[in-house]
């Protein structure tokens, strides 16, 4: 996955459709919870074993899901000058040191 494509690709939608006034910080952050609530919602109320054995339909939504908060993630690190891979290389590594 190239991020810096991805990236660009998601700029280009931003600007066609005038959204860059509403892509701040604070409201990509608010959006990618508003779609990892909608991800919690396909699991709620599911069992254990359920939350492991989705059917296609459940599947394909929680990977939309998935990809709406991967891609406002995206955007926010952009916004804040970050880059993603290298803050998730970094937690990684910190994951590794901390917990091997």
């Amino acid at each position: 996955m190239n991020l810096v494509e991805l990236t660009e690709r998601l700029h280009a939608i931003r600007d066609r459709n005038d959204w860059r006034q509403f892509h701040s910080p604070k409201n990509l952050a608010m959006a990618a919870s508003v779609e990892m609530s909608e991800l919690v919602e396909i699991f709620q109320w599911l069992s254990e074993d359920q939350s492991r054995q989705l059917p296609a339909e459940k599947l394909a939504h929680a990977g939309q899901e998935v990809g709406d908060i991967v891609l406002y993630l995206l955007l926010l690190c952009s916004e804040l000058g970050l880059d993603m891979n290298e803050v998730v290389r970094s937690k990684l590594a910190d994951s590794e040191r901390r917990f091997s």
